[in-house]
This record gives C-alpha cells, sequence and structure tokens, in this order.
C-alpha cells in the first residue's frame, strides 16, 4: 500500500528539493510513499491570492486566514485522511507518532508562516505536531522532519534491522557502533566487537544501549 501525502505550504521550494534525495527520493520512487506539495496560495483570496491577515486586538505581525486553508484541505481531504498541523503548541513528535503515522493512508501537512494561524484553523485538523521547544519561521523544516522520520518506517523502505536497533525504536537510544580502521587517534575499536562471539556483542550492546540512555536522556526510563 502506498502512503499518500500532500503538503499545504507557502514555499514548495523548501519541501521539494530535499524530499527527492536519498532515501525520501528512493521512497518514493519505490512507490511506497506518494508526496504532493501544493502552494497555499493557490485557494488564496481575492486577486493577490491573499492568505494572511492581521490579527483582531492588534499586536505584531500577521496571521493566517482560515478560509485558504479550509478550502485546500476540502480539495484535498477524503475518507482516511489525517490533517496535521505543525505548530510549536502541538504534541512533541517522537517516535512512536513516527511508527503510527507510517499505518496511516493518507497525510496533508498544513505549514503555517508569519506569527501563526487562526484560532479556528485548528478545528479543521486532526493532528498538532511540534518538532520541538523552540520557534521556526514556518512549518516546513518541520514538516520535512516528520515526514522523513515516517516514510522510512514504511514496509520494505530499509531494512527492517535497521529499524529494529534504532534510537528510541525500544526505549532506548542506540548503542556505540565503530567501523574500520580497527585503531583511529590511539582510540580502540572494543575488543568484544571482533571477537566472532554474537552472543556476547549483542549482551555488550544492550547494556552500552541502556548505561547511554541512563546518561543522557533518562527521562526514557530504559528498562534492564
Amino acid at each position: 500500500m502506498t502512503l499518500h501525502i500532500d503538503v499545504l505550504t507557502l514555499f514548495p521550494a523548501m519541501l521539494d528539493g530535499p524530499l527527492a534525495q536519498s532515501i525520501p527520493g528512493r521512497i518514493q520512487e519505490q512507490g511506497l510513499a506518494s508526496v504532493r506539495i501544493h502552494d497555499l496560495r493557490a485557494w488564496g483570496i481575492g486577486r493577490h491570492r491573499s492568505v494572511d491577515d492581521a490579527p483582531y486586538g492588534g499586536g505584531a505581525g500577521m496571521i493566517l486566514r482560515p478560509e485558504p486553508v479550509a478550502d485546500a484541505l476540502d480539495a484535498l481531504r477524503r475518507d482516511g485522511t489525517t490533517v496535521i498541523l505543525l505548530d510549536p503548541v502541538g504534541e512533541v513528535f517522537r517516535q512512536a507518532r513516527a511508527a503510527d503515522l507510517a499505518t496511516r493512508s493518507h497525510l496533508i501537512f498544513v505549514c503555517p508562516r508569519y506569527e501563526g494561524v487562526d484560532e479556528r484553523i485548528r478545528s479543521l485538523v486532526d493532528l498538532e505536531l511540534s518538532i520541538g521547544d523552540y520557534v521556526l519561521t514556518g512549518g516546513e523544516l518541520p514538516a520535512l522532519v516528520v515526514i522523513d522520520a515516517v516514510i522510512r518506517l514504511l514496509p520494505g523502505a530499509i531494512e527492517a534491522a535497521s529499524v529494529a536497533d534504532e534510537s528510541f525504536s525500544a526505549g532506548l537510544l542506540e548503542y556505540p557502533q565503530f567501523t574500520r580502521p580497527a585503531v583511529f587517534r590511539g582510540m580502540d575499536v572494543p575488543a568484544i566487537l571482533t571477537s566472532g562471539d554474537h552472543g556476547a556483542v549483542d549482551r555488550w550492546r544492550r547494556e552500552q544501549a541502556i548505561e547511554r540512555t541512563r546518561a543522557r536522556r533518562p527521562d526514557l526510563g530504559p528498562k534492564d
């Protein structure tokens, strides 16, 4: 099954290039995902295709109007659609949410700009997501982050073992990894990794993952 993704943005070029490269590009070539980028101004108001206006009550900046977003969603939404607003006040995006979204059939991402969105836009979406406790100039970069995290989890996108062992997949950060050379600037590869004892390697990796998680992300609560 192909995951269909639509993105509403005022700056399509910010997404076109990155999504055509590397693994995201290959995933689309394989037909596992389909990503369409739409200029929100296509649903803009009047001759100038306006999408924003000054806030009621005064204040700095401009606010994204609800009508263009509503009209765009009316045109794109279908059975099974999940509409996602990228916004700093949304749910913090985590791996579990990425795995959940990878099971959906159709995602629409709304990328705000300016000083935020008219509050009534929130009634039009199914989910609000934030990629962290900071503010960006728009929702395009968060959309790229979420899309990349989601489509790489689609069956057949990448090697299944890579997904199973990486950070957050089991509530732990990933264990340390090494490749050649065996010695780099006086730092050796742990001998256990070249021992040939796969059981010992697995135990070492588990122990290292727990230790790293406790040291760097104790909030994840690793279990022995």
